[in-house]
């Protein structure tokens, strides 16, 4: 509800909104209940949809902490 109230707010004021999301345009035109449905119609309304591609830098990042920790520990393991 509250998420539906900023939107709704930027939308009756004529502000603009930029949203990121990892929900496909699919998802948004489909969701799975009327509370989002509200939700995403407003999106997809008011935003322009600009799909990015790549690797997740998140989970690239968590790759990197696990292999940084294995490394730490068969270090000690090794002492």
């Amino acid at each position: 509800e509250q998420v539906y109230n900023v939107i709704d707010s930027r939308y009756r004021s004529g502000k603009p909104l930029i949203v990121t999301t990892n929900l496909t345009l699919e998802e948004l035109q489909n969701p799975e209940d009327t509370a989002h449905a509200r939700i995403y119609d407003r999106l997809t309304e008011m935003c322009t949809p600009v799909r990015i591609t790549g690797e997740n830098f998140r989970k690239a990042r968590a790759r990197e902490k696990m292999e940084q920790l294995k490394t730490l520990l068969n270090r000690k393991e090794s002492l």
